[in-house]
């Protein structure tokens, strides 16, 4: 008798345990396409054992945990991978929005080896404006092309104020998405530690059963990796600390369980976090690529304007008003930025200047302003350039094309690496529908062999009490 009601006892624990298995196959199946999911395993394990009159027997078959299958290196290796992809996605973003500021295509390759050779734009409006000096000196006394030069270099002055804006708006915008960024990490931040909190309660008594709890703090844990270099380590008890590094690869700690120190914040030029606040180095992250292309490539690009623009003024002034009058230049003298060049005051066709004798048909001032179009300039010899203006602007067009192509081509090849490392977890942690499908089988054998016994088990206990002795 003793022997049938502890077969059926382990029979109906077996039945529990299987149960629980299929329960999870279920679970991992329904979660195939979820990619912040890590596929989980039943543990198996025995009750214990018990002595009796028969001898030493089992407490049966049971259920001992249910376990997350992760990988943690391949984790945090993803977590940097995601960082990376993260600055050179935001680098190549701000690029091509400074691309699209400058008004005209670049080459992918930023092969631009002549001024007018980046159609549109700028480069085209420099063209014209040259070229219509060069047709005032053809037919000076032409009111017509008179009236067309001033319009050339109305469109020449408008050209680059709207350049440099626009470049200057492309600026503003990488430092309010910073400022988003911002405050998405001090919200991740938050998440995550009221998640630390959740599982430490929770596995208070089943140390890393919160499975679904570590799933959801994993994925906000990538999310705030694409933003920041963040450092993650286990706190032993289901928790975990977030830090990144300072200029001396000192950790600052961010959040330390259930804890958030202080929170991060952008000051326009550095971003600080932890408590005290403290600079962070920044090597990773959308924050870090945005920066980067801010005070880069796009920063650059505005100064290389500034200096053409400034060149532009004073070349031309000094061709057009070669003994320096006052009120005379072509030029505003004072406007020496993309942002600030304008016409001189009281510029019309009529006070035009094309000959320095003021004679009918005298057009050597036309000639030589035209000739500021060719003119090589050195700073050794005083120049704010070297060579012409149309191969100032080429390089500086040159540079970010250059800055783009090389961006684009590494967040290409990151976009790989990192869907490379994807893979390899995945492997680990991803659900397979067809090992999902055959554990599937494997259970519902399991649980139909052990109904079998307990049938049998049922059956005989039946016999012994009801019919045994009729």
């Amino acid at each position: 008798m003793s022997g049938l009601f502890s077969t059926l006892n382990s029979s109906s624990m077996a039945l529990n345990a299987h149960s629980r298995a299929i329960e999870t196959t279920g679970k991992n199946l329904a979660n195939v396409n979820n990619p912040n999911y890590a596929r989980q395993r039943v543990v198996y394990g025995d009750r214990g054992s018990v002595e009796t009159p028969q001898g030493v027997e089992s407490l049966g078959l049971e259920v001992l945990s249910v376990r997350q299958l992760r990988d943690v290196l391949l984790d945090r290796q993803l977590m940097r991978e995601i960082g990376l992809s993260g600055s050179f996605d935001a680098q190549r973003d701000a690029l091509q929005r400074a691309q699209a500021g400058l008004g005209q295509n670049i080459d992918g390759s930023a092969d631009v080896s002549a001024a007018g050779s980046a159609n549109g734009g700028l480069s085209a409006a420099l063209d014209s404006f040259f070229n219509a000096f060069q047709n005032l000196a053809a037919r000076p006394t032409d009111m017509g092309a008179r009236q067309t030069l001033l319009q050339k270099a109305a469109i020449l002055s408008d050209t680059l104020q709207e350049t440099d804006a626009r470049l200057a708006q492309v600026q503003s915008d990488i430092d309010t998405e910073i400022g988003g960024s911002v405050t998405q990490a001090n919200t991740l931040l938050t998440t995550i530690s009221e998640l630390n909190s959740q599982i430490a309660r929770l596995e208070i008594t089943h140390p890393g059963g919160a499975n679904d709890l570590r799933d959801q703090r994993q994925a906000r844990l990538e999310e705030l990796a694409a933003i920041l270099p963040i450092q993650v380590s286990d706190l032993g008890d289901g928790q975990v600390a977030v830090a990144v590094k300072d200029a001396s690869n000192v950790d600052i700690v961010l959040l330390s369980g259930p804890t958030v120190n202080g929170s991060v914040a952008f000051t326009g030029t550095v971003l600080t976090g932890g408590s005290p606040a403290t600079t962070m180095a920044l090597s990773a992250g959308s924050i870090q690529g945005a920066l980067q292309a801010r005070d880069g490539a796009v920063q650059t690009l505005r100064a290389n304007l500034d200096l053409f623009a400034e060149q532009l003024v004073t070349a031309v002034n000094a061709a057009y008003n070669p003994t320096s009058t006052t009120g005379a230049d072509f030029f505003d003298p004072a406007g020496l930025t993309a942002g600030t060049i304008t016409l001189q005051s009281g510029l019309t066709a009529g006070t035009l200047v094309t000959g320095s004798s003021g004679a009918a048909g005298d057009n050597t001032i036309a000639l030589a302003v035209a000739g500021v179009a060719s003119q090589s300039f050195s700073t050794g010899s005083g120049d704010l350039i070297d060579g012409t203006l149309g191969q100032l602007y080429t390089g500086a067009v040159s540079d970010l094309g250059q800055a783009l192509a090389t961006t684009t081509a590494r967040a290409n090849d990151q976009d790989n690496i990192q869907h490379l490392v994807r893979n390899q977890r995945d492997t680990v942690s991803g659900v397979s529908l067809d090992e999902e499908m055959a554990d599937l089988v494997r259970y519902q054998r399991a649980f139909q062999a052990s109904s079998r016994v307990f049938s049998v088990v049922d059956e005989l206990l039946d016999t012994v009490v009801n019919r045994l002795g009729r």
